[in-house]
């Protein structure tokens, strides 16, 4: 009876995407590398755009890590889409062994490097100013970096607009993972060892933003189901590396993939198919306010162009939902 009942809202939910949510246009923005959540969440966006749901116009690499772009690129040609452009944050690379970059770099093909893409600002200015207004959604799966560059950048050869103006014009929707809510202090994304980034992006941003906070990807586990599949994949090959080196995960670990929390798969989830009432409540009618270090707290009764995800399916339902989508079955 489970297992009908999951079958049919995702019958529902897959007829109620197609009608009213194809072709999103979306450009990812992502601290790949960390967190197996960020490659299953690329993955995820792939399938959509396999089933006419999306279009990717670009990846934004916010890590700095050594492998991270190609990574980015070779999944992006392991899943058939090799012209998606990649932008990356300066800075200064380096390698961090228990990432999962390197193994999917190792095990698949690619040809962008790190120093071989355009730096993310620029990317993003090229590309909102070609779009048409609030035509784009933006899903932010890590730091805020890429975003604080973008709003501070000013008029140049490429648009007239300050990065700010280009996103007020530009932008429909900031879909962040981050934060935690009503309240919560030291979440990864509004701190990203970055202090006051995510405060000053949030400030000036006028553009709706919903944001899937912690504690949603918390309550949903997946990552299991992939023991089973090819592991001459991405899926795999990322998942398990990820379940065998990652610092707070590791000492779990026997020898097969483990579930792991699906914060970013919730955002892209929500962006695609928006799910509110099915999968999610949207609550509104508050404004979000961050600190300077990675805390935030949410006030009521004050309007804002802030929203959050409040889950409302059930954990084990969704998590297959997502595991589905991850895998391209539905």
């Amino acid at each position: 009876m489970r297992k009908l009942k999951f079958l049919l809202l995702c019958t529902l939910t897959f007829l109620y995407s197609i009608n009213a949510f194809s072709q999103v246009k979306i450009i990812f923005d992502t601290d790949i590398g960390g967190d197996a959540d960020d490659l299953g969440a690329l993955v995820m966006l792939h399938h959509f755009i396999d089933k006419g749901e999306c279009d990717l116009l670009a990846v934004m690499c916010w890590s700095t890590e050594q492998y991270a772009v190609s990574a980015i690129d070779a999944i992006n040609r392991y899943y058939n889409h090799p012209h998606i452009p990649i932008g990356a944050r300066s800075g200064d690379p380096y390698a961090e062994s228990w990432n999962y970059t390197k193994p999917i770099a190792d095990n698949f093909y690619y040809e962008l490097s790190y120093a071989s893409v355009d730096d993310a600002t620029l990317l993003y200015r090229k590309i909102l100013s070609k779009s048409q207004d609030k035509s784009i959604t933006i899903i932010v799966v890590g730091p805020l970096k890429n975003i604080k560059n973008l709003i501070e950048s000013q008029g140049d050869s490429i648009s007239d607009l300050s990065g700010k103006e280009l996103i007020d014009q530009k932008v429909k929707e900031f879909v962040i993972m981050g934060g935690q809510f009503p309240q919560g202090a030291n979440e990864w994304n509004f701190d990203g060892g970055m202090p006051g980034v995510t405060k000053f992006v949030i400030e000036n941003i006028s553009t709706p933003i919903t944001f899937i906070g912690f504690e949603l990807g918390l309550a949903i586990k997946t990552g299991e189901v992939f023991n089973t599949i090819d592991p001459k994949t991405p899926l795999y090959i990322g998942f398990m590396h990820f379940s065998k080196n990652a610092p707070w995960i590791k000492e779990y670990y026997k020898g097969k993939i483990l579930d792991s929390s699906t914060y970013d798969q919730a955002a892209v989830l929500y962006a695609v198919r928006k799910g509110i009432g099915v999968f999610w409540d949207k609550i509104e009618n508050g404004i979000c306010l961050p600190d300077d270090t990675g805390g935030n707290i949410w006030v009521e009764g004050i309007n804002s162009n802030h929203s959050y995800l409040k889950l409302k399916m059930d954990p084990e339902d969704i998590a297959k939902l997502i595991e589905s989508l991850m895998l391209g079955e539905f």
